[in-house]
């Protein structure tokens, strides 16, 4: 609990959450269903509402209580372990806020751009969660001009007005090439993401930033043109066959691309790690009861998702988020597709 009291005249909820060390999502919980937060909770809450002088809405609470009590998240791919993970998280936060979670699986034939329109401009639901970065929140405002609120997770938006939720992707990019570097490679490639969606830009961006600094010319490293499928994988494995001189490590911008490449190396006699080391991003749940056990990125997925949906009840409940962009942290998982370049 700090001890210093906010300067704003017209304390938030964002303050609130900061003075009791809890989530936003904690505070509307304390507010408003007090019962659903442990006793520790609602104390820690009720001294930062009296700390901060906080005065609860009571017109945006009932004005929230007389919408639909729906929210809708746009998947790409629902049978995806990536996008159900991100879910999950979705679905926790709203479920301890009594809010329901309708899933649209924005790449189903029967779910056209023009179907959505129309359902967005029904008002059926109270915010949107976006998960799909083909998804054009300026075309969805173009043909609803009092669409609800909008936020994304694992994806970037452009519009300051949009808060986004997502892993951090330069950082999960350094933690991979510095582990190969670790391992005494330095002949590094990179099979890339979709380079028109931010996440996948990030991702390269810092594999390039991280040879520099470890003094390793990144224009001479290859790079492969993906999109986190298998079969973008299997294409870049025979592109890498092709080499004459062959990068020791590679560095996939998921683990769909990396169980491609190294499915595909299998079948042409190179053996990972012994031949080359190859290190995933994503870490989903597969990837560690893959042949080999893949090295990989873990990627916080319902963390992201449960910032996501922090982000839209506050929004929902009038306030600005407490953080419009979140980055969450993520982390090296090491298996047995990396070994020490020496060993081999």
């Amino acid at each position: 609990m700090t001890n210093t009291k906010p300067e704003k005249n017209n304390p938030t909820v964002q303050d609130v959450a900061r003075a009791a060390n809890v989530s936003t999502a904690t505070v509307s919980r304390a507010l408003s269903a007090p019962e659903r937060v442990s006793e520790k909770a609602r104390k820690r809450v009720s001294d930062a509402v009296k700390l901060t002088g906080y005065v609860i809405n009571h017109s945006a609470r009932n004005l929230r209580r007389r919408q639909t009590g729906t929210i809708v998240a746009l998947v790409p791919d629902i049978g995806n372990s990536h996008f159900s993970n991100i879910l999950k998280g979705i679905e926790t936060v709203c479920a301890e806020n009594d809010l329901n979670v309708l899933i649209a699986d924005t790449r189903k034939p029967s779910m056209s751009r023009s179907k959505l329109q129309t359902y967005f401009s029904r008002n059926n639901f109270d915010g949107i969660v976006i998960l799909d970065g083909d998804i054009s929140i300026e075309e969805m405002r173009g043909a609803n001009q009092n669409l609800p609120p909008v936020v994304t997770a694992g994806e970037w938006c452009s519009d300051p007005n949009v808060p986004v939720a997502l892993v951090d992707n330069m950082r999960g990019a350094d933690l991979a090439v510095s582990h190969l570097i670790e391992c005494g490679h330095s002949s590094i490639g990179h099979v890339s993401g979709l380079l028109t969606h931010v996440p996948g830009r990030d991702r390269l961006e810092g594999f390039r930033a991280t040879l520099m600094r470890n003094n390793i010319d990144p224009t001479g490293a290859w790079v492969f043109g993906g999109d986190y499928s298998m079969e973008a994988g299997k294409n870049a494995a025979h592109g890498w066959l092709a080499l004459t001189e062959k990068p020791t490590a590679v560095c996939c911008a998921s683990d769909y691309i990396a169980f491609g490449f190294i499915s595909t190396l299998h079948q042409a006699g190179v053996r990972v790690p012994r031949d080359v080391s190859v290190v995933g991003f994503d870490d989903i749940d597969v990837a560690g009861h893959y042949i080999p056990a893949l090295t990989t990125i873990h990627q916080p997925r319902r963390a992201v998702g449960s910032s996501a949906a922090g982000h839209l009840l506050a929004l929902m409940d009038g306030q600005t988020p407490q953080e419009r962009h979140t980055r969450v942290d993520p982390w090296l998982v090491v298996r047995d597709s990396t070994r020490p370049w020496a060993a081999g």
